[in-house]
């Protein structure tokens, strides 16, 4: 008879990945063992199942390569050369190091550098605000994807969760624009697929023919940039052929006349030269929009990345509005349900800690910060990374090295492996997994809380990043209750049980449950918008907003509302040009002339598990995808070798040669690392930002590409 101890027990979990979907998880232990993961079945949303990243989530918690102990630097910068250290150590070397920088520059001399590689409330993004904004350190402002989207969202409709992701299954026209979900958003896509075979109609927006595309029943490629040109003509049709909802419109809108006015010239032929979609395409595809309730849009992130993208948002966010769709359940738009997330992020990051005048560096421009190429009054001198591989994710990617190398830059990452990013630094210690630390993780993609329970211990000496912060703050004398608070006690505080969302739920149920949905209405009967009621100023959409300015929303930033961009904002949606495109810049086109953007990839998440060989046989090895025309042109065939370069640097890919992409464009995907290759996509990438809230222009840049 089998000893207890060898029973299999099962655990409620949480995804903590960079992914809308936040699969509600089981973790299946023996002996103190991860054995396996499984999706769960009882979720309305996930049903049970695992995207190809995470179905084996226990071989990344045993992965060979683990990072397990603290270690410090011994060799030169960059060259992976460092030695065991303990935890003590490792801890008054950095409170050492901080104290002696504040005494002689001042804490503004530190930066924290974080994003999404952890969604979890307590080990995630905003982990380690409080922390730093105690300290005093200069205040990292955070958008590698989607901030511009917020800002977009929010002028319009205000924070509003928008359609209920499962309320899809009642769309009868479906537009997934900008959002390749077959790759990204994986369940949200099973639902699209179940409302498909019931007979709606699915329409795919993207510059490419994504595996997305492939399924839908029509796909539509604009050129990379030309969304708003797109909406703004199908805008133009749905006013000139009255197809709009003018009860809808006059009651719960603000600025009809003068969009009708700015849509006026926006006709489907000035925007087919623009977005090279025939102009006839253009109209059917307003007038099926505006004449098929109910309609429902995706948006996804990657409509942001050029400079005129969060324009291009506010367009597509108006659509809904001018026809009414919001009258219907599953109709309207969908950008991040978090909006309407119980979260207390005031709690999480303690803005108030912040002395005044604190300064901000984008985590996109960190290369030219870390370089002095950004006014600041104390230079960086020391950053700390944790849930992030700026290496790979960041823009100017060659700058970013440069400045990791500085000898003066004392610089600490915490994570699982000695990433792209990790190898620069100076002490380097060893973070906790999902299954070995209770969160909470945060959705953007669906309307549910999700719980996650520790349930094995970490590996050697890793910890939580909470424990992290614990422990330097308790050195560094911090005696605010939040640096104090256990992980169960974080999770009491930073979300507003008492909330009307959170009615018979709490954190005994989170544990017992696995999930809980949000009590906002159901898939079949929330229409949140049949009657206005829009979370904004007006409490209508608003078509126009005067005197708008720019701004990051407030969790990317620490909640942080000093230093805000602050930039007044064109009053009503418009199509805005890319900076970098042959129509645009004829003469970098000359020598850089064609497009490229750098989507997400199938096989990695970011960067995570682009270590790891079974995921990067799913993926394949770093390609790049070129339509034939240009590939004849350069003498480059299938499976040749090829270096996509510009000014600011160069990558090598093996050529995929296909009609996936158009003519003019090339496709690399995001996360590979520049150990394992030779540079990444996004050694090529500007680090200028979009036109609203600091957006990244991922897709907003022009290369030339030839054989190695």
């Amino acid at each position: 008879m089998n000893d207890v101890a060898d029973v299999v027990q099962t655990f409620h979990g949480g995804c903590p990945h960079d992914c809308p979907d936040t699969c509600a998880m089981q973790f299946h232990v023996k002996n103190g063992e991860l054995i396996s993961v499984s999706g769960n079945p009882d979720h309305p949303m996930t049903r049970g199942g695992l995207c190809v990243k995470l179905k084996d989530y226990e071989k990344r918690h045993y992965h060979p390569n683990r990072l397990l102990y603290p270690m410090k630097r011994v060799g030169p910068k960059g060259t992976n050369q460092f030695e065991r250290i303990t935890w003590d150590e490792a801890l008054d070397t950095i409170v050492d190091r901080w104290q002696a920088l504040i005494n002689h520059e001042g804490p503004r001399a530190i930066l924290p550098v974080s994003y999404l590689g952890n969604q979890g409330l307590v080990h995630g993004l905003n982990g380690g605000d409080a922390f730093f904004n105690r300290l005093g350190a200069t205040v990292c402002e955070r958008t590698f994807c989607g901030e511009g989207s917020c800002t977009a969202w929010l002028l319009t409709v205000g924070p509003t969760a928008g359609v209920d992701p499962e309320s899809f299954i009642h769309a009868n026209f479906i537009v997934i624009w900008a959002c390749n979900s077959v790759s990204t958003n994986l369940h949200h896509w099973h639902i699209i697929k179940d409302a498909q075979k019931r007979g709606a109609k699915v329409v795919v927006v993207d510059s490419f023919a994504s595996k997305t595309a492939k399924e839908a029943d029509w796909h539509i490629a604009p050129k990379p940039g030309t969304d708003g040109a797109l909406a703004m003509a199908m805008m133009h049709v749905i006013i000139a052929e009255d197809l709009v909802d003018h009860d809808y419109v006059e009651k719960y809108t603000v600025g009809y006349a003068e969009l009708a006015e700015r849509a006026k010239p926006c006709t489907p032929e000035w925007a087919a030269n623009i977005t090279g979609i025939p102009a006839d395409q253009i109209r059917l595809f307003a007038r099926e929009y505006a004449t098929t309730p109910p309609a429902a849009i995706r948006i996804g992130v990657a409509l942001e990345r050029s400079y005129g993208g969060s324009q291009a948002i506010r367009a597509v966010t108006s659509l809904p509005a001018l026809i009414g769709a919001w009258r219907h359940v599953g109709g309207g738009a969908l950008q991040f349900p978090v909006w309407e997330h119980p979260y207390k992020f005031d709690v999480i990051c303690r803005p108030d800690l912040i002395p005044e005048g604190t300064p901000v560096v984008n985590i996109l421009q960190l290369g030219r910060a870390l370089l002095g190429e950004t006014p600041l009054e104390v230079p960086i001198k020391s950053i700390m990374v944790w849930n992030t591989n700026p290496v790979t994710q960041s823009p100017e990617t060659d700058k970013v090295i440069e400045g990791l190398k500085r000898e003066d830059l004392f610089t600490i990452v915490a994570d699982h492996f000695i990433s792209d990013t990790a190898s620069y630094a100076d002490i380097v210690l060893p973070a906790a997994m999902g299954a070995e630390q209770e969160d909470m993780i945060l959705s953007w993609g669906h309307l549910y809380l999700t719980y996650n329970t520790k349930c094995i211990e970490p590996p050697g000496e890793a910890l939580p990043n909470n424990e992290i912060f614990r422990r330097l703050a308790q050195r560094l004398g911090f005696e605010e209750d939040n640096f104090k608070w256990s992980d169960s006690e974080c999770l009491e505080n930073y979300v507003d049980w008492s909330s009307p969302a959170c009615k018979g739920i709490d954190l005994n149920y989170m544990r017992e449950h696995g999930f809980a949905r949000l009590n906002v209405g159901t898939k079949d009967d929330r229409a949140p918008h049949r009657e206005g009621n829009f979370p904004t100023p007006t409490g209508k959409c608003m078509f126009m907003v005067e005197g708008a300015k720019n701004f990051v929303a407030g969790p990317f930033r620490q909640m942080y509302d000093g230093f805000q961009p602050g930039e007044d904002l064109d009053p009503l949606p418009a199509y805005v040009p890319s900076r970098e495109a042959p129509d645009t810049n004829a003469a970098l086109a000359a020598r850089f002339p064609l497009n490229i953007i750098s989507p997400k990839s199938h096989g990695f998440i970011n960067s995570s598990y682009a270590n790891m060989e079974s995921k990067i046989r799913v993926q394949g090895e770093q390609y790049l995808m070129i339509n034939p025309v240009d590939a004849l042109a350069r003498d480059v065939q299938d499976g040749m070798m090829v270096k996509t370069y510009n000014e600011r640097g160069a990558f090598e890919a093996v050529a995929r040669v296909t009609t996936d992409v158009n003519p003019g464009i090339v496709v690399a995907t995001l996360g590979y690392w520049r150990q394992l290759n030779k540079g990444t996509v996004n050694c090529i990438s500007s680090a200028e930002y979009g036109d609203m809230g600091h957006s990244n222009t991922f897709s907003d840049n022009l290369v030339e590409v030839e054989l190695v």
